[in-house]
């Protein structure tokens, strides 16, 4: 089966978000859906419905990786928020849905983690 992202949100002007377009654009991957975050605001509570049905939230700052089970052990919205938010008050760009997994921010690592599960 192809790896396909049913929703990602992304800044066009963004050197990460272009990063991760280009991972994408190497590995064939499909884009279902498309959300340009300078036209489309997604404050916290918006962030946190994002992740209804969501099994796993990955959450990349750098190459720092924060993997959390929503199933089994889901934190507290303060902690997920301080993953999902970005310094404008918005959902972070790049932020991708790939079936039940929900990953925000760009690292090839983490990137080839969730796509070779596919």
């Amino acid at each position: 089966m192809p790896a396909r992202i049913d929703w990602f949100y992304i800044r066009t002007a963004c050197t990460t978000c272009k990063n991760a377009r280009a991972y994408l654009d190497a590995g064939q991957i499909e884009v279902a859906e498309y959300h340009d975050a300078r036209k489309e605001k997604i404050g916290p509570a918006e962030a946190l419905k994002l992740l209804e049905g969501i099994d796993q939230l990955i959450a990349i700052k750098g190459k720092k990786v924060a993997k959390y089970d929503l199933v089994k052990a889901r934190p507290a919205d303060e902690e997920l928020l301080s993953h999902l938010i970005g310094p404008t008050g918005n959902l972070r760009a790049p932020s991708a849905r790939v079936g039940h997994t929900f990953v925000v921010g760009y690292n090839p690592d983490a990137y080839r983690e969730v796509f070779d599960q596919r």
